[in-house]
């Protein structure tokens, strides 16, 4: 069975950053926390709690005296308590993120009602949406036409959650327009993500099957994997090399492999030397 590797698959710059911030804290200051999970990798958060780096679930939570913001960020008013409890902040978003919750902020400041393109409730979007609603904006979370509200005023701002889809976007702008409104568009995707989902699609046009490796937890890789599936209906979502066996490609000549952001190359690696076995 041929095994083929997308051009672009792993991990992203902002999660490799956040990585090598965390391996410098713990050379230098020993146990400490993050808050939040670090990235959206169940085994690599587990393998940093086994060198001490502790996941504290809020700012309650926290028992060490340095603590990593995780990469999708965190709200305003969570740096505020971080500030009151006096311990050494070291801030691992990922940039992109950052200028997603400027292009947020400056939105409100500009007085536009705010449609923030992403998931309810994930922790990137949360930061984002309280960014803008300390900013002074109306915001409303939507991810599809559906959820747009009916009592929308001008002007319109719109951002996007870093890891969504452009299509998704589009659909959401193009609702607007029907309903006579031009938001002011902040295309806040970062490339790395349009990279894997367009590279991990031409390689879904290919294959027998697909493979995608990634956190269930992890939005970007739930979206590859819902892509891929959508071209190649033989697909499987991954966490580890562990969840594969021989039945899974039976009659297969040829598969693909591809993985998210929060994906470090051993991992790929892992899958690679797994598939090429069977």
């Amino acid at each position: 069975m041929k095994v083929v590797l997308a051009e672009h698959a792993g991990a992203c710059y902002g999660v490799q950053r956040a990585l090598d911030m965390a391996g410098d804290v713990l050379r230098t200051d020993g146990a400490s926390n993050t808050l939040g999970p670090l990235i959206h990798n169940p085994q690599v958060v587990a393998n940093l709690e086994k060198h001490g780096l502790r996941v504290a679930e809020s700012v309650d939570d926290v028992s060490a005296d340095t603590v990593i913001i995780r990469s999708h960020g965190v709200t305003p008013q969570v740096r505020s308590q971080l500030e009151d409890i006096n311990v050494r902040v070291v801030d691992a978003t990922c940039p992109h993120v950052l200028r997603a919750q400027k292009a947020a902020e400056q939105l409100a400041h500009d007085g536009c009602r705010l449609l923030i393109v992403g998931e309810p409730g994930h922790p990137e979007v949360s930061a984002i949406r309280e960014c803008a609603r300390i900013a002074g904006a109306k915001v409303d979370v939507v991810l599809s036409p559906d959820d747009i509200p009916d009592n929308l005023y001008a002007p319109v701002g719109v951002v996007i959650q870093t890891t969504q889809r452009r299509e998704v976007l589009d659909e959401i702008v193009s609702a607007l327009q029907k309903r006579n409104i031009e938001p002011i568009v902040r295309n806040t995707i970062c490339s790395a993500t349009s990279e894997r989902q367009l590279a991990a699609a031409r390689l879904a046009e290919d294959m027998d099957a697909m493979v995608v490796i990634g956190g269930k937890n992890s939005s970007n890789t739930t979206r590859l994997a819902e892509i891929c599936r959508t071209i190649c209906p033989r697909t499987f979502h991954i966490e580890s090399d562990e969840e594969l066996s021989p039945e899974m490609f039976s009659g297969c000549k040829s598969v693909g492999v591809t993985a998210g952001a929060s994906t470090p190359s051993y991992q790929i690696s892992q899958v690679v030397q797994m598939l090429d076995a069977l």
